[in-house]
C-alpha cells in the first residue's frame, strides 16, 4: 500500500508517495533523498529550466528499472502545473502534439520528483506567457567520447572549441554530461541559425584535428574520437538541463564546471559529481552557468 506524505510547497499542496523506496540501489539513494535533492538545488536550476518545455525521463522502479521518456502532461496532473500545448512531428505515439510541462515553479519540480522523474531535458528555447515559441537564446555541444576515448579527451577538445568560439565573439561554458561527456553552452541572440552555426563549427573543429574530432553522425566514426554532436541545436530536440540527475549506477548530476576544471582534468573521477557534491559545489562557487542567463552576442 503506498504510503502518502501531505506537503504545502510555495502555497501548492502535494501528495508525495513512496518516499522510502530506493531509486538507486547501488547508494541506497531513495525517492525522498532525490526529492530533497531537487528542492535544495531548485535556486539556481529553476532559472535555467524556466519558460522551457521540459521532457521528463522517469524511473518509477529506479534506474535498473524500465523507464520511459514523458513529453505529454499525464492526466493526473495538477491544475496549477503549467503546460503549454506544442506540435510534435515524427512522434513514436502518433501524436501531432503534446501538452508539455513548463518548470516555473518549485512545486512543480517537487511533483515531478515525486513522479521519479530523475532526468529533467529541455531545449535551447523558450515559450512565452502565451505559448508563442522564441528563437534559441542558447547554442549547445555535446562532446561525446567513443570508447576508449573518455571525457578527459572531450576536456582536451572543449579547450580548442572554446578558443574556435571566442574568435568568433563567443563565450562557452561547460558542464559535464552527468555520464561519461562534456556539454558546452553558448548564450547567444536569439537566432534560428544556431543549428547551421554550430555544426558548422563541428566540422571546422574535425577539420583542424581528424584524429581526435568527429563531427558527422556515422557512430562506426566515433571510437577513439569525441563526437561534436552539434544535432541538439535542432528545435526538436532537447538536452539534460544543468542541475539535472542522471540515471546512472549512483545520483550523478549534470554539473557545471570551471574552466580550469577542464584544464585540469587528468581522469575522469575529477569531473564526476554526485547530488551532495554539487550541492556543495554551489555553496562554494554559485551558479557557474548563470551567464547563461543574460543575452549573448549576435552569432556571426
Amino acid at each position: 500500500m503506498s504510503r502518502k506524505v501531505r506537503v504545502e510547497v510555495d502555497g501548492r499542496e502535494l501528495a508525495l508517495s513512496n518516499l522510502d523506496k530506493v531509486l538507486y540501489p547501488r547508494h541506497g539513494f531513495a525517492k525522498g533523498e532525490v526529492v530533497d535533492y531537487y528542492t535544495r538545488v531548485a535556486p539556481v536550476m529553476l532559472p535555467h529550466v524556466r519558460d522551457r518545455p521540459a521532457t521528463r525521463k522517469r524511473y518509477p522502479d529506479g534506474v535498473e528499472g524500465q523507464s520511459f521518456f514523458e513529453k505529454n502532461a499525464p492526466s493526473h496532473t495538477p491544475g496549477w502545473v503549467r503546460t503549454v500545448n506544442l506540435p510534435t512531428p515524427g512522434s513514436a505515439k502518433g501524436r501531432e502534439s503534446a501538452d508539455f510541462v513548463v518548470i516555473d515553479d518549485l512545486a512543480t519540480l517537487v511533483w515531478l520528483a515525486n513522479l521519479a522523474a530523475l532526468e529533467l531535458h529541455v531545449p535551447q528555447w523558450r515559450v512565452g506567457p502565451r505559448g508563442k515559441v522564441h528563437e534559441p537564446d542558447l547554442m549547445v555541444f555535446d562532446l561525446d567520447p567513443g570508447a576508449p576515448a573518455t571525457i578527459v579527451d572531450a576536456c582536451r577538445v572543449a579547450c580548442a572549441l572554446r578558443d574556435l568560439l571566442a574568435e568568433d565573439g563567443l563565450t562557452a561554458h561547460p558542464k559535464t554530461s552527468g555520464k561519461k561527456g562534456l556539454h558546452l553552452y553558448v548564450p547567444v541572440r536569439r537566432t534560428s541559425r544556431t543549428e547551421e552555426y554550430a555544426k558548422r563549427a563541428a566540422r571546422r573543429l574535425e577539420d583542424a584535428d581528424p584524429r581526435r574530432v568527429i563531427s558527422r553522425m556515422e557512430r562506426r566514426l566515433r571510437r577513439g574520437r569525441i563526437f561534436v554532436d552539434w544535432s541538439q541545436n535542432n528545435p526538436a530536440k532537447t538536452t539534460v538541463a544543468p542541475y539535472s540527475l542522471r540515471a546512472s549506477r549512483g545520483p550523478a548530476v549534470s554539473a557545471p564546471v570551471t574552466w580550469d576544471e577542464v584544464e585540469s582534468c587528468a581522469k575522469p573521477e575529477d569531473l564526476a559529481f554526485d547530488a551532495e557534491a554539487v550541492l556543495e559545489r554551489i555553496d562554494r562557487h554559485g551558479d557557474l552557468l548563470a551567464p547563461l542567463l543574460e543575452e549573448g552576442p549576435p552569432l556571426p
